[in-house]
């Protein structure tokens, strides 16, 4: 088996996302090329992960588009093998996200030597095929 079969077998088997009813609006945005975040509709407060209703008031939430930046709050760099489909190093950041009140997504962090990344550093989303599904994902990379 060539390495780019074995590469394409393994991403076969990387792991899919579950939406629920909660994050089904999540997945709905990542579908149409956006990122958006569960917001309250009364109150205004960010989510996530996304809840029901909103745990200040108990008002109804919907999900909003973000700017899609951010900085690197805190990642990990992924040197041996742990969840099948990941080509090993890689980075697994936790952004926050500009312009949401201090939110924070954790993803995957592309397009950069893991040996340069920095807490701080800006960061910019792209939303990706997710390979072995249906799925669209946001990842981010250093922003240009």
């Amino acid at each position: 088996m060539s390495a780019t079969t074995s590469v394409a077998a393994s991403e076969a088997r990387r792991p899919q996302p579950t939406p629920d009813p909660d994050s089904q609006g999540f997945w709905d945005a990542t579908a149409s090329g956006e990122l958006r975040i569960c917001r309250c509709r009364e109150c205004r407060t960010w989510m996530h992960p996304p809840q029901e209703v909103c745990p200040q008031c108990a008002n109804e939430v919907s999900f909003e588009p973000v700017p899609g930046t951010g900085i690197v709050y805190s990642f990990i760099i992924v040197r041996h093998p742990a969840v099948e489909g990941f080509e090993v190093p890689y980075v697994i950041a936790v952004t926050e996200l500009d312009g949401t009140d201090g939110i924070r997504l954790s993803t995957r962090l592309v397009d950069v030597d893991p040996e340069r990344v920095w807490i701080g550093m800006p960061v910019r989303v792209r939303i990706v095929d997710h390979p072995g599904g249906d799925f669209r994902v946001p990842v981010f990379a250093p922003a240009e």
